[in-house]
């Protein structure tokens, strides 16, 4: 979930584990937390988003939204291009 400081991987938990992370880092202190995400976990990051900043930290807002493509390697060894996001939240 949370692999260094002010970053939160986004995988198939609930969003809500996440939610918590995120919130968990800004009362840690941080200003600003990246969450990432690729393929199908997009959109779960962007509910996590929405979530902290329209329930539990209204102060908090996008400052940065990152798309792009990463080629990873398959099952087979063939190359594979994902999407993936990243969200950076500030206070």
């Amino acid at each position: 979930m949370a692999g260094q400081d002010g970053v939160v991987f986004i995988g198939t938990k609930s969003p809500m584990s996440y939610v918590l992370a995120v919130v968990t880092q800004f009362h840690g202190g941080l200003k600003q937390v990246q969450i990432k995400a690729r393929g199908k976990a997009i959109s779960r990051a962007v509910d996590v988003a929405e979530i902290v900043r329209n329930r539990f930290m209204a102060d908090v807002k996008i400052s940065e939204i990152k798309t792009g493509t990463e080629t990873i390697k398959g099952e087979k060894g063939e190359d594979i291009n994902v999407s993936s996001i990243e969200i950076t939240l500030s206070k």
